[in-house]
């Protein structure tokens, strides 16, 4: 069965490179008889090219079976994908434009006819958005040879010739040895060739060759997502290895933590191995909307008023705390955030809010007002005791303000980040 990850080797620039490892909907809504389609040889040879990631070839017969087959999603997914990929190895712009509309048309098509597969999801926002054009017609390179070996390794690869596009690739690593392209595309190579070898022995020492490569490009880039997420398919899909596999996917995460394509693998790996994801359940029984001319309005959940030994009177600080940020024109925003002229939500302000109401469940412990702390209560200071309150809030609470903040508290909390998606998000007890 084709899967997301098999069908789609990335073209263009490394933003564009889909690698994902749902399961594609072959056959989801379709409005012709399965069997009779199955039954087509022309078909089962396209998809065999198409899965062969041969897409030159398969692109003119995927085209017929359209025709034959307007509302069948497995062909025209594929098709739009096929069309989508080739635009790597079309010079003229003009042309390149004309087959990204061409492929937009039709993965429109697929979608309505059933297919909602990552890949398909993921390449028509791209299409959509603008993204695959702007990215398609950037140069891989500044350095000529390696530009040029990258084109080459690229058209091989659209015609399913995976040996010449790894040599190129190589190739092209070798003339700029910080070509992060390079090393994620011949990785990406070995992985495809490990996918298809049906010896045992053989696919495993080629999806371990494929993470070598993978490592290369997180060597060259580590806040880059792509080459973990990979390297995690090579670990997961090719060699059944759980936890090196979600270590991976973590990393992809701590990467670049708020786009939907680096999630995708951890989604995936919950789903393989049967574990739920999902942030620990903390209910902050106060809202506090966003500063306006000057004014932020707190909304209190009575359930924090009512009298209770369950440590629930917490939560008033809560919103008691981030109105401290905004009195005193900003005064605390401002010492912590100096080189800021324009307030805004802030890790520091959600932190200290957070721990606002940590305090106050241990006053209330120590006054012996707490009978038994509620779960959220229970989690919340479980966090803060382990050192990882600010990578909850940056996974789970993270607006756009609070995002900011991210990559500066990355670059001394790497090991923090991935201990929370390790032990909370993928720990499926939540």
């Amino acid at each position: 069965m084709l899967t997301d990850r098999t069908a789609s080797r990335r073209v263009g620039a490394a933003a564009l490179r889909l690698c994902f490892a749902a399961v594609l909907a072959l056959a989801a809504g379709a409005a012709l008889p399965a069997l009779g389609r199955q039954d087509d040889p022309e078909r089962a040879r396209a998809l065999k090219l198409y899965e062969a990631q041969n897409f030159v070839e398969a692109t003119p017969l995927l085209e017929k079976l359209a025709e034959k087959y307007p509302n069948d999603p497995a062909v025209l997914g594929s098709l739009g994908f096929s069309l989508y990929a080739t635009t790597a190895s079309v010079k003229d712009p003009a042309q390149r434009a004309q087959l990204r509309e061409r492929a937009t048309q039709v993965l429109r098509r697929a979608r309505q006819a059933g297919d909602n597969s990552s890949l398909t999801v993921m390449t028509l926002g791209l299409l959509e958005a603008g993204v695959a054009s702007a990215a398609t017609d950037v140069p891989f390179s500044n350095v000529i040879n390696a530009e040029k070996a990258m084109r080459e390794g690229e058209d091989a690869f659209v015609r399913g010739d995976l040996d010449k596009a790894l040599a190129a690739y190589q190739r092209a690593l070798e003339l700029d040895p910080l070509l992060y392209a390079a090393a994620l595309y011949a990785g990406d190579m070995y992985f495809k060739k490990g996918y298809l070898e049906p010896d045992a022995r053989r696919k495993d020492e080629l999806m371990t060759q494929a993470g070598e490569w993978f490592a290369k490009a997180v060597r060259i880039d580590a806040d880059r997502e792509t080459a973990h997420r990979y390297w995690g398919d090579a670990l997961m899909m090719g060699q059944d290895k759980r936890d090196e596999s979600r270590d991976h996917y973590v990393d992809a995460i701590v990467a670049d933590p708020y786009s939907r394509q680096a999630r995708v693998g951890l989604v995936q790996w919950g789903r393989k191995y049967n574990v739920r994801l999902a942030h620990p359940k903390i209910d902050v029984q106060q809202t506090v909307t966003p500063m306006k001319d000057n004014e932020m309005t707190i909304t209190i959940d009575p359930k924090s008023l009512e009298k209770s030994d369950d440590g629930r009177a917490a939560w008033m600080m809560y919103g008691l705390t981030r109105a401290a940020w905004t009195t005193n024109d900003y005064e605390k925003f401002r010492k912590a955030h100096p080189g800021e002229k324009t307030y805004r939500h802030s890790l520091r302000e959600e932190a200290d809010a957070l721990r606002g109401v940590i305090q106050s469940v241990r006053e209330q412990q120590k006054a012996g007002k707490v009978k038994q702390l509620s779960q959220d209560l229970q989690v919340l200071v479980q966090l803060e005791e382990a050192g990882l309150l600010e990578a909850y809030v940056l996974f789970a609470r993270a607006d756009e303000g609070i995002a900011q903040d991210y990559v500066e508290y990355r670059k001394a909390n790497r090991d923090k980040l991935r201990r929370y998606l390790t032990e909370y998000l993928a720990s499926g007890k939540y």
